[in-house]
């Protein structure tokens, strides 16, 4: 194999790997990116309660794997929906430790909606992210 057929072959597995790790991105749901990106910290990859942070919180961090089994077998939907948004609570973490991300996501709306969103449409968006969110965390519930 001559240099310059190797450097065609490396140039390929190159592009290879990275069309590999795009593709991997893409597969990620948008409950799952925020996820990984606003509670892992606390709540750990896998749900447990084990993330860095959650040593820093007085109580730790909740174990997000059996709020379905702790709920006779039912995830619930509303319980979680209301601690993420943070709906009554005041401060930036409200009256726990727990961000309200609901304050976050309405801060966001105006510039992911754009200019010619209303307030409806504002609305949607902050509730498909916290509804995004909870699919996801209602996926690394212990079976």
């Amino acid at each position: 194999m001559g240099r310059k057929t190797f450097a065609w072959v490396a140039v390929g597995l190159a592009f290879g790997v990275a069309t590999a790790a795009v593709a991997e991105e893409k597969a990620m749901t948008i409950g799952e990116m925020e996820y990984r990106n606003s509670c892992v910290q606390c709540h750990g990859l896998g749900g447990k309660g084990d993330g860095p942070m959650a040593i820093v919180l007085k109580s730790g961090a909740p174990d997000l794997t059996g709020l379905q089994k702790a709920n006779g077998g039912v995830f619930p939907v509303s319980h979680v929906y209301n601690m993420i948004k943070g709906d009554g609570l005041s401060g930036a973490h409200g009256t726990s430790e727990m961000p309200a991300w609901g304050l976050r996501y309405r801060i966001a709306a105006p510039d992911m909606v754009g200019p010619y969103g209303t307030r409806e449409d504002e609305d949607a968006f902050v509730q498909a992210r916290i509804l995004g969110l909870i699919e996801y965390i209602s996926s690394l519930q212990e079976k």
